[in-house]
């Protein structure tokens, strides 16, 4: 039998009706693996490539051939990172649904509560939910969960990807064991993404317990043809940037009017300052506005214009972007993407660049524009290095290689565990602290918390400055004063923050804020507002940085960003310093800027040395790693005495007022010999119950995902080999 023979007759009656010649590829493989087994499944194609139908044809199926009316609760359960994804679902699969006659339900915070009474009093069919709402029936309908669910056969976690390396993914796969201890019997889990850097990490996500028993559908072929062109741009002159931005925008009116695009531009502020520039050059040629905002601080009505605009091909719009169109919101075909500034992961260029070429016989199109400062003989080692423009183009090389970042190692995710700790006991009425650590800990994701934290966080928990928990006393634990608040209040459902904003404060005047999530400390250097600044104390409750102006000398145009880069990243600019290829989709500008840096870098030296002497007391390190590490080992010098600065791969190190080398003290880290990273006023509150936590315990967060601790001794003595 062929796939198509296996599926249901309703089904297959569908298909028919969409005129298919026959099912893809990956949709005929993962029938074959849904109906012909039990087992977990990851099907991984491009963005259009037939993903949700490869999942939902043979579960509706299986639905079918099923006992329908002995079913109890919801058959299939559908998990989206977007409300507005699960809108855009619900309206793909509602078709079939009114077809095969199954009941469809979209649940999150914008539907109404009449559609979720009459779901909850008769629940069946095909269940759409956010892990936020999933969360909130635990809490509030926790004796009911078996009632919901005690019926599902499969799990669907569409844009895996999102969830594996966060805050929010360790609290979907507790939410998922949860769900598997109230019904006593495993959920078979079925993750669609079309970014997936390491395949057998997203198995171990998706079954924890048995990666290896989890199948997989990977796309082969099928891909566009990519067009693509990286554009380099000089600031020079009183308002260097101002006039790289105009020119910038200027090329993209000419080039992206009269069609759908996405400019993904970086920050909201640099989304507000593009889009003001493009709908300024539309008003000036007198032409209708098609350049339009979209990010997450506009209202919900402005970006649903947006959206619909996108998906109305009469209406040419580019939407210039955060990272808020990133994901598979439908907004139709888009004929290209304009990328300005280098994104921090390869997995969000090729994510962006999914949204083009979606259309059989039409090429997939980057455009990629990289903003470098002029130089001269006495600016900074990291502009002359073009850091940006090289970066740029390692990720371009990456992604034409086919490869993307990898989830980090497990870490204690200690935040996340507070919330589920409190969570649970809503859930119940009162938890023992056996059944907590065994529900989170011993069957949840929380494998990495041993027993000694765990008990150190309910300790912490239960202190009466916290009083988040207490103990009765028959020994079960009840939500405390504040912990009752915080459940009680709708934003309990989500684990996650935005990043923090922290002011930052030069002689008492504020110049503004900036979100933080890495780790600051005294004598490290950040970049705001065009400068440098040294930072002279971060204060966490206040969310404020004191700072004084570093020493003289340009920062970077692009520098001091918020985000993390791949140690392969790093590798990847290396290669593309000490190689004299000349990518072809370079434009003459970006040649030039990349023959400056080569120059440059073997002008410096770091063609044949790790270490090189900048001026009397400041030194560069090439630690050729990514922001991890680099980061760690700035802290690390730190902690000796010096001023760091990081760059992408580069340390830059201040002894000035430090008695000793810094070889001396690299030597001592690479035998072991690492002072206390940490001091008072090092920031370490990041997520969203951290507040709750200890020092040490946040510390020990820390240490497990922020930093690696671990890789300092041989990273040292690479630098003085």
């Amino acid at each position: 039998m062929t796939a198509f023979d296996q599926l249901a007759r309703p089904v297959q009656k569908w298909i028919r009706s969409k005129g298919w010649r026959e099912l893809r590829d990956i949709q005929a493989r993962s029938t074959e693996i849904v109906l012909g087994s039990n087992k977990d499944l990851i099907v991984s194609a491009s963005t259009a490539g037939g993903k949700t139908e490869a999942a939902f044809l043979p579960l509706i199926s299986q639905v079918l051939d099923g006992d329908m009316e002995a079913a109890q609760g919801f058959s299939i359960v559908y998990i989206g990172p977007l409300k507005a994804l699960i809108n855009d679902q619900t309206r793909r699969l509602q078709d079939i649904c009114t077809e095969t006659e199954i009941q469809i339900t979209p649940w999150h915070g914008d539907i109404s509560s009449s559609i979720k009474a009459k779901a909850e009093k008769s629940p069946r069919g095909v269940l759409l939910i956010t892990p936020e709402s999933l969360e909130a029936l635990f809490i509030r309908k926790g004796a009911s969960i078996p009632h919901l669910f005690g019926g599902a056969k499969a799990i669907v976690i569409d844009e895996l990807h999102t969830f594996l390396d966060t805050e929010r993914g360790v609290h979907l796969r507790s939410l998922m064991a949860r769900l598997e201890l109230a019904i006593s019997r495993p959920i078979r889990r079925i993750g669609l993404s079309a970014t997936l850097g390491d395949i057998n990490l997203a198995r171990g996500y998706l079954r924890p317990t048995a990666p290896a028993d989890v199948e997989t559908v990977v796309a082969e072929g099928g891909d566009s043809e990519l067009l693509l062109q990286l554009r380099g741009y000089l600031a020079s002159g009183d308002n260097e940037e101002d006039a790289a931005d105009a020119s910038i925008a200027l090329h993209l009116f000419e080039n992206l009017r009269g069609s759908n695009n996405l400019i993904f531009a970086g920050s909201r502020g640099r989304v507000e300052e593009f889009a003001d520039r493009l709908r300024t050059l539309c008003e000036k040629s007198h032409l209708p506005q098609e350049f339009y905002p979209h990010h997450a601080s506009l209202s919900k009505e402005h970006r649903e214009f947006v959206e619909h605009r996108l998906k109305d091909e009469t209406l040419p719009t580019s939407a210039v972007c955060t990272s808020t169109l990133e994901l598979g919101i439908d907004i139709g075909d888009v004929a290209c993407v304009a990328q300005i500034g280098p994104p921090f992961t390869v997995a969000a260029l090729r994510q962006r660049l999914g949204r083009s070429g979606r259309r059989e016989g039409q090429p997939a199109i980057l455009r990629q524009y990289a903003i470098e400062a002029a130089v001269d003989a006495d600016s900074h080692f990291s502009d002359r290095l073009r850091l940006g423009l090289v970066r740029s183009i390692a990720m371009i090389e990456l992604l034409l290689q086919g490869w993307c970042e990898a989830p980090r190692p497990e870490a204690l995710q200690l935040s996340t565990l507070v919330h589920q700790i409190l969570s649970i006991i809503a859930e119940r009425g009162g938890a023992s602290a056996k059944r907590l650590y065994m529900t989170l800990c011993e069957k949840g994701p929380f494998s990495a918390v041993d027993p000694k934290i765990f008990v150190a966080v309910l300790r912490q928990l239960g202190s009466p400055e916290t009083a988040l928990i207490e103990q009765a006393d028959d020994g079960f634990l009840l939500l405390g004063r504040t912990g009752e608040k915080l459940v009680q209040h709708y934003s309990f459902y989500a684990v996650f923050n935005t990043p923090e904003e922290y002011r930052i404060i030069h002689d008492g005047k504020q110049l503004g804020t900036l979100p933080v999530n890495q780790i600051l400390a005294p004598k490290l250097t950040l970049i705001f507002s065009g400068r440098r600044w040294e930072i002279i104390e971060v204060d966490d409750l206040d969310k404020a940085i004191m700072v004084k102006p570093a020493r003289a000398g340009r920062p970077p145009i692009f520098g001091g960003d918020a985000g993390n880069i791949d140690d392969r990243v790093i590798e990847e600019m290396r290669q593309v310093y000490e190689c004299d290829t000349v990518p072809k989709y370079l434009d003459q500008s970006a040649i030039e800027r990349l023959s400056e840096a080569r120059s440059s870098f073997r002008n410096l030296g770091f063609q044949t040395k790790q270490i090189v002497q900048l001026g009397e007391s400041r030194t560069a390190l090439a630690v050729w790693c990514g922001s991890v590490k680099a980061g760690t080992l700035a802290l690390a010098l730190r902690s000796e005495g010096f001023k760091v600065e990081q760059y992408d791969g580069f340390l830059e190190v201040d002894g000035k007022d430090v008695d000793f080398s810094v070889s001396d003290s690299l030597s001592r880290i690479s035998n072991g010999d690492v002072r206390d990273l940490f001091s008072e006023t090092t920031n370490l509150m990041f997520e969203k119950f951290h507040p709750y936590l200890s020092t040490e315990l946040l510390q020990l967060d820390a240490l497990s995902s922020r930093l690696n601790l671990n890789a300092l001794p041989e990273l040292a003595g690479t630098l003085i080999d």
